[in-house]
C-alpha cells in the first residue's frame, strides 16, 4: 500500500512538473508558431488542464487496478517457480539419496556374493581333501592287501617249486648215476637253495 501511495505521488508530481514546463515554454513556442501552447487562451488552458486529469485518471487506473493484478500474476507466477524449484531440489534430493542407496547394495551384494563363493571354494576344497585322504586310504589298503597277497603267492610257489624241484633232483640223479638218489638230502639240499633265494 505504501509503494502506491509513493507511485501515486510521483505520478502527481510528473504531471504537475510537466505543465509547469509547458507553461515556461508557452510564449516562446507561440512566438515560433504554435498556437496549441497559449496558455492566454482559455481552450488552451483547459486542453492541458483536461489532459491532466484524463493521464491521472489513467495513472490511477493503471497503479490502482492494473498494475496490482499484474503484480499478483508476477507474483503467482514466482511462487509456482520456486514451488517447481523446491520440487526438483527434493526429487533431486531422493533421486540422489536412490543412487547412493543402490551404489551401496551393489557393494554388499558383491561383498556378499564374494564371500560365498569364498566359502563355496573352501568347502569343495574341504571336501576334495577328504576324497583324496579317502582315495589314499583305501589305496594304502589295497596295496597293504596286495602285498600281502603276493607274498602268500610266493610262499605258495616256493612250496611248490620245493617239491618240483626235489623230485627233478631225484630224478636227475637216478639217471646220470643209474642208482636212486637219497630223498632226505635231496630234500635237505633244496631246503638250503630255497632259502637262500628266499632271503
Amino acid at each position: 500500500m505504501g509503494v502506491m501511495m509513493k507511485t501515486t505521488r510521483a505520478g502527481v508530481l510528473a504531471v504537475v512538473s510537466g505543465v509547469s514546463l509547458l507553461a515556461m515554454t508557452a510564449p516562446g513556442a507561440y512566438a515560433a508558431g504554435m498556437p496549441q501552447l497559449d496558455f492566454h487562451n482559455p481552450l488552451v488552458t483547459g486542453q492541458v488542464i483536461w489532459g491532466g486529469v484524463i493521464f491521472l485518471g489513467f495513472y490511477l487506473v493503471l497503479s490502482r487496478v492494473m498494475l496490482p493484478r499484474v503484480g499478483r500474476v508476477l507474483e503467482d507466477r514466482s511462487n509456482r517457480i520456486s514451488n517447481d524449484l523446491e520440487v526438483a531440489r527434493a526429487a533431486k534430493h531422493d533421486a540422489d539419496n536412490a543412487v547412493a542407496e543402490l551404489q551401496q547394495a551393489r557393494k554388499e551384494a558383491l561383498a556378499e556374493a564374494q564371500a560365498n563363493l569364498k566359502q563355496a571354494l573352501d568347502e569343495e576344497q574341504r571336501i576334495a581333501e577328504q576324497k583324496l585322504e579317502e582315495i589314499n586310504a583305501r589305496l594304502g589298503t589295497e596295496l597293504a592287501d596286495a602285498e600281502k597277497r603276493v607274498a602268500a603267492e610266493k610262499l605258495r610257489a616256493f612250496a611248490a617249486l620245493k617239491d618240483i624241484a626235489a623230485e627233478t633232483t631225484q630224478s636227475l640223479v637216478s639217471r646220470l648215476t643209474g642208482t636212486p638218489a637219497d630223498a632226505a638230502l635231496v630234500a635237505k639240499k633244496v631246503e638250503g637253495a630255497t632259502a637262500q633265494r628266499t632271503v
